[in-house]
């Protein structure tokens, strides 16, 4: 399924189209990877609608991809064909960089994404930097194991980055892919730490409350109590703004997102200094992920168990997810199964 052009959503709702490529070639360093799975993930539309396009079209979509090698390279190492393999948003970084050397690659400014600067996971077949790839744990099944290479990773390095220590109040803004799985690392990680949830729609509050999170209310709400973090995994700005009135003196916000949706760009006028950032409140943005992200969390669905809840869809039907992510018309993560001869 193959992305021609940056389109607008809302007025042409079938921005992929199925086309017939040739099986590709892995060179040296690269493997050959017959995907099974490929999650639906919110940069998608990010892309499709050019706030982060892809460099060159068509483009075959997708970073959340599970698979087996099925062909190497030359001068690859470590791997073996039929070894069960996934594939994340850092599809490469040069490795020599000081950010690669201190092992922030997501920060490395010749950081190239899957399925944006090179073709992704939305087909049968991928080429990916063997180097890159990432080996999957049994028991985590080609379905459950897709979410967690984007929506559970990115997740992970949010928790990561918010700094809270067991028993510090979290708020989490918006309760997709994402933040359902952070609720879930929470109550491992973190037992005594209270979720204090922020969704729009009615039905993912009632999802967090499931889930184990002592409090839901609206975007806009406040808080029961003044919360050490917020995780916004949000599109929009408007939570942004709302997320720090809810913050601790020194508390901190991290926003999981790669863009924001310039529509609700207006919110941001509403922030008021002494209210939303005085007594140093903190804003800090999430950069991608790195293997190590991907690879902790693939470790933590072991032990927790880190199940996302996930919806199904045909690879023929990846427009129809796409719509429904957009909509959020279901709750939990979508993941496209990879058939064969479509």
């Amino acid at each position: 399924m193959v992305l021609k052009e940056i389109t607008d959503l809302e007025k042409n709702p079938t921005p992929l189209e199925v086309r017939e490529l040739p099986v590709p070639v892995p060179g040296p360093g690269e493997v050959l990877v017959k995907v099974a799975a490929c999650g639906v993930c919110h940069t998608e539309l990010d892309e499709i609608e050019g706030r982060t396009p892809p460099s060159f079209f068509p483009m075959v979509l997708g970073h959340q991809v599970v698979g087996r090698v099925v062909e190497l390279g030359e001068e690859v190492k470590g791997i073996r064909t039929g070894d069960r393999v996934g594939v994340g948003w850092i599809y490469s970084a040069c490795g020599k960089c000081s950010c690669c050397k201190q092992g922030e690659e997501n920060l490395c400014p010749e950081f190239r994404a899957t399925g944006r600067d090179a073709y992704g996971g939305y087909g049968e077949y991928m080429v990916a930097k063997a180097d890159f790839v990432v080996p999957l744990p049994e028991g985590v099944g080609d379905v459950e194991a897709a979410p967690l290479l984007c929506a559970g990773a990115i997740g992970y390095r949010s928790l990561k980055l918010s700094g809270i220590r067991n028993g510090d109040p979290l708020g989490l803004t918006g309760f997709g892919a994402s933040g359902h799985l952070v609720l879930k690392m929470v109550q491992y990680l973190y037992p005594d730490t209270k979720v204090y949830v922020f969704a729009r729609n009615q039905a993912e509050r009632e999802f967090a409350l499931q889930l184990g999170a002592v409090w839901a209310g609206e975007s806009e709400a406040e808080s029961p109590v003044q919360l050490q973090a917020v995780i916004d995994t949000t599109p929009a700005w408007r939570p942004v703004v709302e997320a720090l009135k809810n913050l601790k003196p020194g508390g901190r916000l991290v926003i999981n997102a790669i863009r924001k949706e310039e529509k609700d760009k207006e919110a941001l006028l509403r922030l008021d200094y002494s209210r939303d950032l005085w007594q140093e409140k903190e804003v800090k943005s999430i950069a991608n992920v790195t293997r190590k992200d991907m690879e902790t969390t693939l470790e933590l669905a072991g032990k927790v168990p880190l199940v996302p809840e996930v919806e199904t869809f045909p690879l023929l039907d990846a427009n129809r997810a796409l719509l429904e992510l957009r909509n959020r018309s279901k709750r939990g993560a979508k993941v496209l199964l990879i058939e064969e001869e479509v």
